[in-house]
């Protein structure tokens, strides 16, 4: 829920005024704002510390960009942004409720239509972003929203401002959450959409049974069995298990791209040229518009920084979580 905002919050950030405080994460701090007209938006302000980092501040300029370019099938879509100017901030579409962690731990699991309506809308999501040119890489139940009119996906692309080129990030946390990474990325491999298709099924696992595919006691459990153990599927009826492991294998290339995936969730056949998991799906059969200079690099580019005990800080601390991008 928002909570009242804290000695040293902003009150006003261009023409937003600023109501309450939504959460904090690794990143910055996501405040409950107005616009002019009266609605409410979602502002992420970035941390001091890493704006003061010109190689951040150029991959934060990129990943908003290319973030803009989003459609807004089941996501929270950005609206503006601050690239230049100190506060760096982006501005989002507000989500009014609960995250998928917080619905499945009050409520208990998803059943029926409500399981099969998140699956279908968050691999929507998947197919929107991965048409912008962007590989989410940290799809978890805190980053689903339950809004009254479907499941919305938040926090996309943005996560990969916090990579560096070659390493660790700023923070020294690994880019994703131990049990929702694809084991390509736990071994240092490509980043690719397939991650992305990976996640979805550890996601449409947890909203099925309260529980991750690969549970464990300690992160260093949880890795191994994400890249050598069979996932827990548990409580799946058949029809939706079946896509659930095929989502989950262990080789990026044997997954089913997201078009193929909305393809069985709504029985109707694959498209004939789906593209390979190596390439951002499209939701058309036209190409997206071509990027401009701010075109975020290659997916495939950057190596993930290796694994370490700590899982990263989720963006925001208290429920809802209200950030879009």
């Amino acid at each position: 829920m928002p909570s009242p905002l804290r000695a040293g919050d902003p009150e006003r950030l261009g023409p937003y005024r600023l109501t309450a405080r939504l959460g904090r994460g690794g990143m910055g701090t996501v405040l409950l704002g107005e616009d002019a007209s009266g609605r409410h938006v979602a502002v992420k302000v970035v941390n001091p510390d890493l704006a003061e980092d010109e190689a951040f501040r150029a991959r934060f300029r990129r990943e908003v960009t290319a973030a803009r370019r989003v459609s807004r099938f089941c996501t929270a879509p950005v609206l503006d942004a601050e690239l230049e100017r100190d506060p760096l901030y982006v501005v989002t579409e507000y989500v009014d409720g609960p995250t998928l962690a917080a619905a499945v731990r009050d409520r208990g699991p998803l059943r029926g239509g409500d399981l099969e309506g998140l699956a279908v809308g968050v691999a929507t999501a998947l197919a929107a972003i991965h048409a912008a040119g962007i590989v989410h890489r940290d799809l978890k139940p805190s980053n689903v929203l339950l809004s009254a009119t479907g499941p919305r996906v938040i926090d996309f692309g943005i996560a990969r401002a916090l990579e560096g080129g070659d390493g660790p990030t700023v923070t020294g946390q690994f880019l994703g959450t131990p049990a929702y990474a694809a084991p390509e990325l736990v071994s240092g491999g490509a980043l690719t959409p397939a991650a992305d298709v990976f996640a979805w099924g550890c996601v449409v696992a947890y909203a099925a049974t309260g529980r991750p595919p690969f549970d464990g006691r300690n992160v260093h459990e949880i890795l191994y069995r994400v890249v050598h153990e069979p996932p827990v599927l548990d409580g799946l009826d058949d029809g939706l298990r079946s896509l659930a492991e095929s989502a989950l294998d262990k080789e990026p290339d044997r997954r089913p791209t997201v078009p193929d995936l909305l393809a069985t969730l709504i029985g109707a056949p694959p498209a004939p040229d789906s593209p390979s998991e190596g390439e951002p799906a499209t939701l058309t059969d036209a190409a997206p518009a071509p990027l401009t200079d701010a075109t975020p690099a290659p997916l495939t580019d950057a190596t993930p920084a290796p694994l370490t005990a700590d899982e990263p800080a989720p963006l925001a601390t208290g429920e809802p979580a209200h950030a879009g991008a």
